[in-house]
């Protein structure tokens, strides 16, 4: 079939990027090419052309996961802050700001969870966690603030996984917390409990 008419090159390769995703995530990793491109409307010479094996689909869909965690943290960027802790904010932000589709997010959460068994990808992820980690280090933040809120915010994060939710009212107030204590390390410090 090859490409499906109207359709751009890119569009074909984010339909079978979205494809993947939706079909790895009913029939697992084991799902074919076959099952992969006839969920895209493309032929599998089709999908071949754009990803020469199943690895480099898997690969790039990780990638494309991965991306859009970090253009959201990226938009949450305030222009206007350029104190110690600008990026760690950002990063607070964009994992507990309410999310629209809790199904889709437990959906995403669960894909990059099976991806992560394939060695490639999780290659892919341990580098892309400690590119974070470089980034939370040059944040200025002393290094038992920023374990403090990075681990609130991603223990909270995970919540839809659980049928949970991020979208009330203390989960508002909690990210205002965090982020005050990006901006005011010294709270943290004199809590009585700090070794």
């Amino acid at each position: 079939m090859g490409r499906t008419a109207g359709r751009s090159p890119e569009d074909t390769r984010r339909a079978l990027l979205e494809s993947a995703g939706e079909v790895i995530r009913t029939r697992g990793l084991n799902a074919s090419l076959d099952d992969i491109a006839r969920h895209a409307g493309v032929s599998k010479g089709g999908l071949i052309y754009h990803f020469a094996s199943k690895d480099e689909l898997l690969l790039e869909l990780a990638r494309s996961v991965l991306a859009r965690f970090r253009d959201d943290v990226a938009a949450r960027l305030d222009p206007a802050d350029d104190a110690p802790g600008r990026f760690t904010r950002a990063y607070i932000r964009a994992l507990l700001a309410p999310v629209e589709d809790e199904v889709a997010a437990r959906r995403e959460m669960a894909l990059i969870s099976q991806l992560s068994t394939v060695p490639a990808v999780a290659a892919l992820v341990a580098a892309d966690t400690t590119e974070l980690n470089d980034e939370f280090a040059a944040d200025g933040l002393p290094p038992d603030v920023l374990t403090l809120v990075t681990a609130a915010a991603d223990g909270v994060s995970i919540a839809p996984m659980w049928g949970g939710t991020v979208a009330t009212a203390d989960h508002r107030e909690l990210e205002k917390r965090l982020i005050q204590l990006t901006r005011r390390p010294e709270l943290w410090q004199s809590l009585p409990w700090t070794p």
